[in-house]
């Protein structure tokens, strides 16, 4: 496996993506996502997530999944792979920051995790409910979805949709703010950063942080 640094290791195996080369240019892999802040009982109560893969990357990680040679993907095939990658993301937080009514939440682990095939774009959908349901109360939810490491590239879709707040009361409304820049840093010769230099951040890093792209809920 060409990456060498054992987060990167771990980050691979995780995502299928040990035939991504070490000189290649930082993101490795992009993501279109969608949200939904699931409500229960007028409390938050997780984040429904729909990620969206490019295309380079979703040939890749599906190669040999099509076990009953159909030339086709089913939802059945993909189950494994849903489960696997849900599971790995937990050492990166699932990408997913949120705070309530301005407290940080802690994630219980995912469920109900999903995957498709849509055109040459893999789909994966899963529920990442909080350990304990938050009030909102008058104070906001705010979302942030990033990959600490900028490894992968999230993007949040274009429309209405983005970002959707079924069970919330009546009134509340969702804005989003997505990254101006989407190109890393340049350093002081001008040139791009080393890939030595991603390969040195961990999950605790905030580089990816200037990429984030971020949902405030208010509810009157």
């Amino acid at each position: 496996m060409p990456i060498a640094a054992p987060l990167r290791l771990a980050f691979a195996a995780a995502w299928g993506l040990a035939a991504v080369s070490p000189a290649a240019a930082h993101p490795h892999v992009w993501v279109t996502a969608k949200a939904e802040v699931a409500y229960e009982a007028a409390k938050v109560a997780g984040i429904r997530h729909t990620w969206s893969f490019d295309a380079a990357y979703s040939a890749f990680v599906t190669q040999g999944l099509d076990t009953n040679g159909d030339g086709k993907l089913s939802p059945e095939e993909l189950q494994g792979l849903a489960t696997e990658n849900t599971t790995n993301l937990a050492e990166f937080a699932y990408f997913t920051k949120l705070k309530v009514a301005g407290k940080e939440q802690a994630f219980a682990d995912p469920r109900e995790a999903r995957m498709a095939m849509e055109g040459d774009r893999l789909t994966l959908s899963f529920l990442l409910p909080l350990k304990a349901p938050a009030l909102q109360g008058r104070g906001v939810t705010a979302l942030e979805v990033y990959d600490p490491t900028y490894f992968v590239s999230f993007s949040l879709a274009e429309g209405a949709d983005a970002v959707r707040l079924p069970g919330a009361a009546s009134g509340c409304t969702t804005t989003v703010t997505r990254p101006k820049n989407t190109e890393p840093a340049v350093a002081e010769s001008g040139k791009s950063m080393s890939e030595a230099m991603f390969e040195a951040l961990t999950a605790a890093a905030n580089y990816g942080e200037q990429f984030a792209n971020r949902a405030i809920v208010a509810c009157p």
